[in-house]
């Protein structure tokens, strides 16, 4: 059974992880607007993630015999300067999204629930690689500059190439 201090908590998540796949979304608009459809591509593909971790977080609740309790989503911006700054404010976000996991992590271990400390490690390691992933291309648009040259439509070009992946089914 999920202890109601942790529920809240996760219901909480769930919100969050919603309002992440919003945000891309948004975000993918704005790179799709400025003809940028690769970029754009990454960033739906980010969209789907966020709401399969949702979902985890949504299952999980039911799997402990809690109550899943949906609330409103904020609104989110819409406008960047450049691409540069539509993964800056990625990876900002993604280090929001990392403390609240680290912060529902502080409260399974202080319910001595491990059965929630077991899921959300999977959640920390996805962090790390959330973080990875939106560093490594903040560094590669700081090199091609944030200019319409060459350099950015090649990077666009590598990003129409990422695929949605639910990495947060178990393998069989």
């Amino acid at each position: 059974m999920l202890k109601k201090r942790m529920e809240e908590a996760i219901n909480k998540q769930i919100n969050a992880e919603i309002w992440s796949s919003y945000l891309y979304l948004s975000m993918s608009a704005y790179l799709e607007y400025s003809n940028l459809p690769g970029f754009a591509n990454w960033m739906k593909v980010q969209a789907q993630e966020e709401l399969t971790h949702a979902m985890k977080f949504f299952r999980y609740i039911n799997e402990r015999g809690g109550r899943v309790m949906l609330s409103a989503i904020d609104k989110v911006k819409t406008e960047w300067e450049s691409p540069r700054q539509a993964f800056e404010d990625a990876l900002g976000h993604e280090q929001k999204v990392t403390a609240m996991i680290e912060n529902l992590m502080e409260i399974a271990i202080e319910e001595k629930d491990h059965a929630s400390r077991s899921m959300l490690t999977w959640f920390i390691d996805e962090q790390v690689e959330e973080e990875a992933n939106a560093t490594v291309i903040i560094e590669q648009l700081k090199m091609i500059g944030d200019g319409r040259g060459p350099g950015l439509m090649m990077l666009d070009k590598e990003m129409a190439t990422r695929v949605f992946v639910d990495s947060t089914q178990s393998k069989a």
